[in-house]
């Protein structure tokens, strides 16, 4: 990761934490819908942010953050994203865990700030 993480969400948000490992199959496929998942979720009803880490293994964590449940459930039923999803478990995955929390609190610092 580069820079300041993208957002601190407020008390009460909803955290949607994506651990998952990739396979060596499709990169270039993969970059593509990540980047078109990253673009469509912006423009989604109760959008806060997102954070998002990879290691040289290909294990990932991203969280996205919500205002509250119904927007993280919104996000799940979207149909691009269904469908991603599904191309993400025949291709780009060798599994993945999905964690749904809610924050009690979020505080951060920066060198930088």
């Amino acid at each position: 990761m580069t820079g300041i993480p993208g957002v601190l969400p407020p008390e009460g948000a909803i955290a949607v934490i994506f651990v998952a490992l990739r396979t060596d199959r499709d990169g270039a496929g993969y970059g593509e819908a990540a980047a078109r998942m990253d673009e469509l979720a912006r423009t989604q009803p109760g959008y806060l942010g997102i954070d998002s880490v990879r290691d040289a293994d290909g294990l990932g964590i991203t969280v996205s953050y919500w205002a509250d449940e119904a927007s993280a459930r919104g996000w799940k039923a979207n149909a691009e994203h269904a469908a991603v999803r599904d191309m993400g478990r025949e291709r780009w995955y060798a599994y993945y865990r999905l964690i749904v929390a809610s924050v009690d609190r979020a505080y951060g610092w920066s060198r930088n700030s």
